[in-house]
């Protein structure tokens, strides 16, 4: 093979024909958004908690005390 032929086929990249317009790249994006977590209010102490985690402020989940605070101690 010709070392032309070689050199040609190495440097040949995927070049797009076209731009893409923002409306294309965007609609292509929309998935990518950061959601936010939907918080619960602990039964026992009613500040806001994250879901299936223990309480920070009282300690407890679903009903039992698991962690000892300032407050309970």
């Amino acid at each position: 093979m010709p070392a032309e032929m070689v050199l040609r086929t190495e440097l040949d990249m995927a070049v797009p024909k076209k731009k893409k317009s923002k409306a294309k790249r965007d609609t292509r994006r929309s998935h990518d958004a950061i959601t936010l977590i939907h918080g619960t209010t602990c039964p026992q102490c009613h500040e806001p908690v994250m879901p299936h985690r223990v309480c920070p402020e009282c300690g407890t989940y679903r009903g039992r005390t698991l962690l000892k605070t300032e407050e309970s101690a």
